[in-house]
Parts: C-alpha cells; structure tokens; sequence
C-alpha cells in the first residue's frame, strides 16, 4: 500500500478495509508520495432518494451540513480546514452526497473531527435554513437563464416517467418554497448515519494508526438504521420523445438522450468506448473528468459536426450509476446553422452507429485515450479518494478495480452490439432550444 497511487494500467492499489461496529465502512490507501493527506466522507443519498415534495432535499442539506456543528462554531467553520493550508468542498448528485478535505497530513485528525461532527451533529439553525433557501432558489434560478443547463434539465425530465432520476439534483422550486427546517433536519438525521456512509482516507498515512484515528472520532455515533429505499424501475420506452424551448437567447442547443446501463451492468464498459468513440474519452471520475478538454479532434461526432462547419462544440456525458440514466450527445450550433439542420444530421450520425457500429480502428483508438484517461486521472490522492469512494457508494465493492480490464477487452463487435441495443430510435429523447 506504499509509494506508487496506481498502475501504469490505471488499477487503484487495494484499499485497507474496515467495518467499524456502528456500520461505517472505511477504505485507506497509503500513498508516501507527499507529506499530504485527503479525507473523502460519502453518502449513499441524492436526489433519486427524495419523494414527492422532498426534490432538492439532498443538496439543500449539503449546504446545510457547511453551517456549522455543536463543536464548531459556523463561523469557524471555513477556516477550519483553511489553517492547515488545505481545500475542502462537496457535492451532491443523484446517487451520492460527498465531502472532501485535502491537508497536510498533520491536519488529520481534524479533518476527521470535522467529518464526524457533521456525520452526527450539524444544527440546522431555523434563521441559516431560511437564508440558505433563498440561495438555493436563486442558484436554481439561475440555472435556469443558462438554456444549455435548461434543456439538459427538461430533457432529463422528459426521458424518464416514473424513477426519481428524472428531478434536477437542485429539487423543483416548488418543493424548496414548501420544505421546512424539520424536513430538511429529519432528511439529514434518516440518511446521515454511519450504515449509509463510507470514509476514504488516502495519503502519507500508516494504515493502522488512521484507522484507530477513525474510530476514536466515529466510533461513538450512533448506527441508525439502515435507510428504506423504494426503487422504481423505469419502463422501456416505447418511442422516440421530442421536447422544443423557444426562449430569447442568441445561439441553438441540442440535446440526444439514451437510456444506458449503470455501473454494475456488463454493457456498461463497451458504453464508455462507444462514447469516447463519438464524442472523446472522459474518463470515469466525475470529479476531474469534466473540467478539462476532452481529446475530440478524431471522435466520430466532432469530425462530421465540428469540422464539418454544422455545430460550434459537441460533447457526450456517460457516468457510472447505481441504476440505469442515460448517455446524453449535446452540439451547440454554429453561426448560420439551422438547428433543425443540426438536429438532423446528429441524429443521421447516430443512427448510422446504430446500424453498423464503429470500425475496429476507431474502437481501438478510443479504447487507448479512455484508457489513457483513466491512469491521468488518477494523478493526485484527491483524486484517488474520490474513485474509491465514488464506485463504492455507486456501485459496489471490486467494480473499480475491475473497469480498467473490462475496457480493455471491450472488441468492437462488443460496441456494434450496444450501439444497436441503446441507440435505438425508439430509446431516445431528443430537445432544442430555439432562440428567439
């Protein structure tokens, strides 16, 4: 568990495991690289978990779980972390919420005081709640003037009819108007427990000893009970869905969504590579994955649409999941394109994938960037803890490890065979805003 984060082949070292007697389960990866430690503490909650009324309860209560604790002040709470020179932050999702403190590693045992305070004893001060819903709402509000993030949301809505995947992780602004701070504390006190919760720590650390440092801090708190979920499966769609948005607004976006596999299912590798094959190799950490360009310039999509002069961007988005979601093509037009032109030829594009496949030469190449991105990726302990704590939460125990090798086989008979399963006409959806 010594010196080197990762394999060339982008295989994680095996994690130290350990289930504490409350349930918690720890993961610690020892890596001597820097004097320098990251502490990732995960959630199997997001907004696939809200019921009617409850949509944005997830994040509103990561935002929350920042306010402070009944052993740190909330206006200490900030510079908490901030003193050891280190970053913190967090997120929600639809699967997961996450919290991440990266510090010298003399900074430790403060971050995981930190994270056990706000396992078990944020406050949810009446007046913070009512300031941070009003934050929340305009975050929402704003997202909503971006007609790219608006239509990625409604396409979103539109594809699925009946799993919880369909509301936006920020909840509808119906639901934040109406939610009490009793709601919220209740949503925290059900999913924040040590049964429904893993702790990664990975960095300059001797295993044995940051494993009694976690359980002197998590210990104490309370199991709970293990959350009821009520899983809906989405049915097969039966036709293609379209949705249009006239707005004002200067420049056409198109959306093409699919129903894909999720993390666990054995299409999910060739989905990848069938990905990066359209639309460049993203990787599989959604932490770091999408803040930097993606290797495009010989994906299949930006060669016929880019440089083709029809859309001024194209991108793909396909991430692991604990239940099937979808692989979403967005272009945005270019100058003098019309978008019923770009819708046109995208969705031309895919269907001939549908049809035949991708040739060998271009699985291949795509394979390798995927493949390439992956042992990047993995560049930092951050970045290591977040994988490990993600696929997890997500998918399980042996998945992670497992990815790198499962691309790898992946042969292009493999992606002709989910092209022609998930690309179907009948599986997707497909959206455009229209300026007007």
């Amino acid at each position: 568990m010594c010196g080197q984060s990762s394999r060339p082949d982008g295989v994680l070292p095996p994690p130290r495991v350990a289930v504490l007697d409350n349930g918690l389960q720890v993961r610690i990866i020892e890596s001597h690289t820097a004097p320098l430690v990251s502490v990732w503490c995960w959630y199997g909650v997001g907004s696939k978990d809200e019921g009617p009324g409850l949509t944005g309860a997830s994040h509103w209560v990561e935002h929350m779980n920042f306010k402070g604790t009944a052993g740190i002040p909330a206006d200490e709470f900030k510079q908490f972390i901030d003193r050891f020179g280190g970053f913190w932050n967090g997120y929600t999702w639809i699967d997961q919420t996450t919290y991440v403190a990266t510090a010298t590693k003399d900074a430790l045992d403060q971050m995981l005081f930190l994270e056990a305070e706000r396992m078990d004893r944020c406050l949810y001060d009446a007046a913070a709640t009512e300031s941070e819903r009003t934050v929340i709402v305009s975050e929402l509000q704003g997202g909503e003037n971006d007609p790219d993030h608006l239509l990625d949301i409604e396409v979103t809505a539109t594809a699925f009819k009946a799993h919880p995947y369909r509301h936006p992780t920020i909840g509808w602004v119906g639901d934040l108007h109406a939610m009490s701070r009793d709601d919220l504390h209740g949503y925290y006190r059900r999913y924040y427990t040590p049964t429904n919760a893993t702790l990664v720590i990975v960095g300059d650390v001797d295993a044995d000893d940051a494993l009694r440092q976690a359980e002197r801090r998590f210990g104490g708190i309370r199991a709970g009970a293990i959350p009821t979920r009520r899983r809906t499966v989405e049915p097969a769609q039966t036709g293609e869905r379209r949705l249009e948005i006239e707005r004002e607004g200067t420049t056409g976006y198109l959306k093409v969504a699919y129903h894909a596999p999720a993390a666990t299912d054995p299409d999910f590798a060739p989905m990848l590579v069938l990905d990066a094959a359209l639309t460049g190799a993203k990787g599989l950490n959604l932490w770091a994955s999408f803040g930097g360009p993606t290797p495009q310039r010989r994906a299949r999509l930006y060669r016929s649409l880019v440089d083709a002069g029809h859309a001024a961007a194209v991108d793909g988005s396909f991430v692991a999941t604990a239940d099937p979601y979808l692989f979403m093509v967005s272009a945005t037009a270019a100058g003098g394109t019309p978008l019923a032109e770009l819708r046109d030829l995208t969705l031309a594009a895919l269907d001939t994938v549908c049809a035949g496949g991708i040739p060998p030469d271009e699985v291949a190449r795509a394979r390798r960037q995927l493949q390439a991105r992956i042992v990047l990726e993995n560049n930092s302990i951050t970045n290591i803890g977040h994988q490990v704590g993600f696929f997890e939460t997500v998918a399980g125990p042996g998945v992670l490890v497992q990815l790198p090798a499962r691309i790898a086989a992946v042969t292009s008979e493999d992606v002709a065979r989910v092209a022609a399963r998930y690309l179907a006409t009948s599986n997707r959806t497909v959206g455009w805003f229209q300026p007007i």
